[in-house]
């Protein structure tokens, strides 16, 4: 019998994933969780040592977490047969906690899919079986709960099995196994009913005691993902993780990517003890014969085997997972196995209806939101396709800002353009431009609300600037949206884009050797980081143009402010769309009661502190 089999039960709200559970458990006799294992104790509540607590117990128990909120996480459930050891995810099915959802299918073997049998399939069965075949599970059942209350009607069964197998089909799920069943008093699940004569075929728990576990490639060559490199002494380096693929041994050459340096492996240690060989799953520290450069996040491969691709840029699949939309173009994190880099979401090709499949146009993600999107990454990273090795093509996205996971995803394969684009060599570099100009090149970033002072005080300082011989320029807001951002509208994603063009504008502009102002309201915190980001330290200075909403309204001279409104603006900065204002910027200008020539001192000394410029 293969060994321990991890699955998770998902499917929408009510439809008895609890009751299924606690039945399994009460069935099975064999409760591994302390929770439980403290309850069996109590005899004073259960009237004899080791007693097994009633099955109603038991389900009210795990009711009452749901309704104490411990449905934040995912709940794991522990119990055994004679046959085979369990670990089952016990996931909620509100749709606020698909996200939970995932982790459990992240690392499951096989999937129980339930649907009431009185309602068929919802949007959160489709939705969840979606991110099931997403996550790469193909061992899935449908469980078509409370057949009791349909009188076992066999006609209702095959109905809801063979709509659920077409649309599973869809997915590449070829082998769903359907039961009909009742979790409440346990037909079909640990024993064949009398009730559905008309079924042949397995039970729950023998159906969970014959599939095969194990989603990790065993096969194929070894790829050993670098989690930590220990270094207690100096005649002492090793490299530690988990093996995601193959088999590992005692002198196996090996190939170091992305850096493709190799070496030989001169010792594998699984635990303390030293060992000739490991196999996929063994978490081992290895030495190698050589001094090699070797990091977190790189990936150790079979030399003798094709290597893993590396890549920057992806075609892949997403689950988005939080309240705030995704917007293409903002910066977030990307963590793949072990090593966490800077990326965007250059485009969203569609957005999948969790019900017909259809692919659906769309500007930014929505939380619970599945789809297809392009990633760009700032530096190449080995991978595999998810669908070949799961540890190597599964990533999550984080927020800058709050370190909070935002997305969690699938990389399907790499975008064969970057591979012919490289950096072109230029003789003169930027140190150079700068020393023919005689000043070290920044970016000063004005950001603000519209009125409040940015355009001002931007051309307040390249005058002076200019008369003092320094070579400079100003990107402003409203210039720039007259040509390279014409296109560009005012909703999230079209502010998103607009402040990476200038981003990356100013950024050559600085690579130039100018100092170059950026007068922009950028109203979100994790655009303005991603500026930042394109600097060297020192060379972005963002000034925050710090005036109430009210002053900025009185000093309207346009009327803007008050046909923003009278709603004839939309997404309107302060008004109808928001702004963040920065957190710890380098200078925070408090306009009210201050002529603009008296805050532009300030700003003089901000510059002559980071490198004497503006004397």
């Amino acid at each position: 019998m293969d060994g321990r089999l991890r699955f998770l039960t998902c499917g929408s709200v009510d439809d008895g994933k609890s009751t299924l559970i606690g039945r399994l458990l009460y069935d099975t006799k064999q409760i591994f969780d302390d929770q439980f294992q403290a309850l069996e104790k109590d005899s004073a509540r259960f009237g004899t040592q080791g007693a097994v607590p009633d099955l109603a117990l038991l389900v009210d128990g795990l009711q009452a977490e749901r309704e104490q909120g411990i449905t934040i996480d995912v709940a794991y459930r522990f119990f055994a047969t004679p046959e085979r050891a369990f670990i089952v995810a016990d996931t909620p099915g509100h749709e606020q906690y698909t996200r939970n959802m995932a982790t459990g299918a992240s690392t499951a073997d096989a999937a129980v899919v339930l649907v009431d049998a009185r309602k068929g399939l919802l949007t959160q069965t489709r939705r969840h079986t979606r991110i099931v075949a997403l996550m790469g599970v193909r061992q899935v059942v449908l469980a078509v709960n409370k057949m009791d209350l349909t009188d076992w009607s066999e006609s209702a069964f095959r109905a809801i099995a063979d709509e659920y197998t077409a649309f599973a089909q869809g997915l590449g799920l070829t082998a769903v196994q359907s039961i009909p069943l009742s979790a409440l008093t346990g037909d079909n699940l640990t024993q064949s009913s009398t009730h559905t004569p008309w079924y042949a075929g397995p039970t729950l728990l023998q159906w969970l005691e014959t599939v095969p576990a194990g989603q990790e490639e065993t096969q194929g060559p070894m790829r050993l993902p670098v989690q930590l490199v220990l270094r207690p002494h100096a005649e002492f380096r090793g490299y530690c993780g988990r093996i995601a693929q193959g088999t590992l041994r005692t002198g196996d050459a090996v190939r170091v990517l992305p850096s493709g340096v190799s070496s030989t492996v001169q010792q594998v240690f699984v635990g303390e003890q030293a060992l000739p060989q490991a196999q996929t799953g063994d978490s081992v520290c290895i030495t190698l014969a050589d001094e090699r450069d070797v990091s977190r996040g790189d990936v150790l491969c079979a030399a003798d085997a094709a290597p893993l691709e590396v890549a920057e840029q992806f075609h892949a699949h997403l689950l988005w997972l939080h309240e705030q939309a995704l917007i293409p173009g903002r910066p977030y994190w990307l963590q793949l196995h072990h090593r966490t880099v800077s990326a965007t979401v250059s485009s969203i090709r569609h957005r999948i209806d969790p019900n017909s499949g259809a692919e659906l146009a769309a500007r930014e993600l929505q939380m619970n939101d599945i789809a297809e999107v392009h990633l760009n990454l700032d530096r190449p990273l080995p991978f595999a396709p998810y669908d070949e090795n799961r540890p190597l093509g599964a990533f999550i996205l984080i927020d800058r800002l709050s370190n909070a996971t935002v997305g969690a995803g699938m990389l399907d394969f790499a975008l064969r353009r970057d591979h012919n684009l490289h950096w072109q060599q230029l003789s003169v570099n930027k140190a150079a431009r700068a020393a023919l100009k005689h000043q070290p090149p920044r970016c000063v970033w004005f950001t603000g609300l519209s009125g409040s002072g940015k355009s001002t005080l931007a051309n307040l300082l390249e005058k002076r600037l200019h008369a003092q011989g320094h070579h400079t320029y100003v990107l402003d807001g409203d210039n720039v949206r007259h040509g390279l951002n014409r296109d560009l509208g005012f909703a999230e994603a079209d502010r998103a884009e607009n402040i990476r063009r200038v981003a990356e504008v100013a950024r050559l502009m600085v690579d130039a050797g100018l100092i170059v102002l950026v007068s922009f309201i950028s109203p979100y915190r994790a655009e303005r980081e991603f500026a930042r980001s394109l600097f060297a330290p020192g060379e972005f200075l963002e000034v925050f143009v710090d005036t109430p909403l009210e002053e900025c309204e009185r000093r309207d001279p346009k009327g803007i402010y008050a046909r923003a409104r009278a709603g004839q603006i939309p997404n309107f900065t302060g008004i109808s769309s928001p702004y963040e204002p920065p957190i710890a910027p380098d200078l925070r200008l408090s306009t009210p009661g201050s002529s603009p020539e008296a805050l532009l001192e300030p700003v003089l000394e901000l510059l002559q502190s980071n490198g004497q410029c503006g004397e």
